[in-house]
């Protein structure tokens, strides 16, 4: 039978297998698309949360959810059903609470995010849980060996806004699949998609109470709580670098394992003998996509000083024909940002650019068209220097910097001229350049010539100041777990 998960008079929390609303009463959310209230949201307490780690980590000591994977292989295919019967539902959430464009939640704002649960539920079948090492004789004392890989304990998994399906689940699927509990705090923009995942949980899965809880609050303290608690052995945070020193800082008291998936400036490349036109148009294209609200959208354009002029002129092109629309329509690739507040701070960007002697030559302002929401142009600027605050720092809107550079040695080092490292993009014909290219730049995540490296079997995270760890793949399966090793006499 299908669940409501209309918010109606606001949503619940999820602590140890049970619906319960906040102990702080509620919360408004607000629709990014018209700056109007959507509706209410729990807002959790400490109480609440303490409530919520306690049953984790009862979960954790007392079941046998660690210990048995085919009940965890069971949980993840009966939550993965469950979202997928409510797709609709889900879809319309996300498109009023998140201000995602409607065409986004075909892929990785809601579809893919969820069907991909189901690897990870595969993943915790055929995993190879236990290996023998040679036997080896240290001391002179012949040894078995086996290296046992187990369940880190309670996982605190913090969120943001921007893509909340797909973050919620890159960290939920690998995590419970590792046979970890979660306590899940969302961001207190989009907490009602973190909500119905709570909701499909506890009344659609075999999932033991304690497993999976959910803790929505408009208390950003309550994260930085999460972080701290002694009974959490894992925090798994994604956001701002500089919340993500705070996470770290707060986690450092009990040594906790953190991993930290954190901002990016990436930096998109095009050589001296690409197409031109079609990689500026393809920069120009991806920053606007969810209002630029992607830590691994390519924010700065480098291309070649020689071709600067024209390469200015196509990339202006395309960002003058990318308008700003309502996220419902099916056309639209640009919708709102997610608040108020998110808009001013990245016109504090826009407005730095120019007392610096930026040219804003698209963009710039809000949409006259769009008088209602958090609504900005897409805006591309040219003559700064690579170390304007504007070309330095993450914006997280619609804001496209195009940079000159001169030979491909200093394409690499105006690329790795950041303190982030976390996606990019190589565009050229020439393979034995391109590959020099994609060798010198580091960072976690590069495209070659508009490959798609997003999947999930496929690794992601930053060097740098872009974090700690991976998510996906295999490799981000195994943040989730400890390493025993176990010694027997041969």
């Amino acid at each position: 039978m299908a669940s409501d998960l209309r918010p109606g008079g606001g949503t619940p929390l999820l602590i140890d297998g049970k619906l319960v609303p906040g102990s702080g009463g509620v919360f408004a959310t607000t629709s990014p698309t018209t700056g109007e209230r959507l509706g209410w949201a729990a807002d959790a307490t400490a109480t609440d949360l303490d409530a919520a780690v306690a049953a984790a980590r009862t979960a954790f000591d007392e079941t046998s959810w660690s210990t048995d994977p085919a009940l965890r292989a069971r949980g993840i295919r009966q939550l993965r059903d469950a979202m997928l019967d409510h797709l609709d539902q889900l879809r319309e959430i996300t498109i009023a609470e998140a201000g995602a464009p409607r065409t986004l939640t075909a892929g990785p704002q809601l579809d893919g995010p969820v069907r991909d649960l189901g690897w990870f539920a595969d993943l915790t079948e055929t995993y190879s849980w236990r290996t023998d090492l040679p036997i080896a004789e240290p001391l002179g004392m012949r040894t078995a060996r086996q290296l046992r890989r187990e369940a880190v304990g309670v996982v605190g998994a913090i969120t943001p806004w921007n893509f909340p399906h797909q973050i919620n689940l890159a960290k939920l699927g690998p995590a419970l699949a590792a046979g970890n509990t979660v306590v899940l705090k969302p961001a207190p923009d989009t907490p009602w998609c973190a909500a119905a995942l709570g909701i499909l949980a506890a009344e659609h899965t075999d999932i033991p109470p304690g497993v999976v809880n959910v803790v929505t609050s408009s208390d950003h303290a309550i994260g930085a709580r999460l972080a701290a608690d002694p009974r959490v052995d894992l925090v798994s945070f994604t956001g701002s670098t500089d919340t993500g020193k705070a996470v770290m800082a707060s986690a450092a008291d009990t040594v906790k394992k953190v991993l930290l998936e954190l901002g990016g400036k990436s930096a998109f490349v095009v050589l001296d003998d690409a197409d031109l036109r079609a990689a500026c148009a393809m920069a120009a294209f991806s920053v606007c996509v969810h209002a630029g609200q992607g830590c691994a959208l390519s924010t700065r354009l480098l291309v070649p000083r020689a071709r600067y002029d024209e390469a200015v002129a196509i990339t202006a092109r395309t960002m003058a024909g990318i308008r700003p629309g309502d996220p419902d329509d099916p056309g639209t690739v640009c919708g709102p940002l997610i608040s108020a507040r998110q808009r001013e701070r990245v016109e504090g960007y826009l407005d730095q650019a120019r007392r610096a002697g930026g040219q804003i030559l698209v963009g710039g302002g809000r949409p006259a068209d769009r008088p209602d929401g958090w609504f900005v142009e897409p805006t591309l600027i040219a003559g700064l220097p690579t170390t304007s605050v504007v070309a330095r720092e993450e914006i997280f809107g619609p804001v496209l910097v195009i940079l000159p550079y001169d030979g491909d040695a200093d394409a690499i080092r105006v690329a790795n001229d950041s303190p982030y490292g976390l996606s990019g993009a190589v565009w050229g014909t020439d393979p034995d350049r391109v590959e020099a290219v994609v060798a010198g730049i580091r960072t976690g995540t590069l495209s070659v010539n508009g490959g798609t490296w997003y999947s999930v079997d496929a690794p992601f995270g930053g060097y740098k100041q872009s974090g700690i760890g991976r998510e996906m793949g295999v490799a981000g399966f195994e943040e989730y777990l400890e390493t025993k090793l176990v010694a027997y006499p041969a």
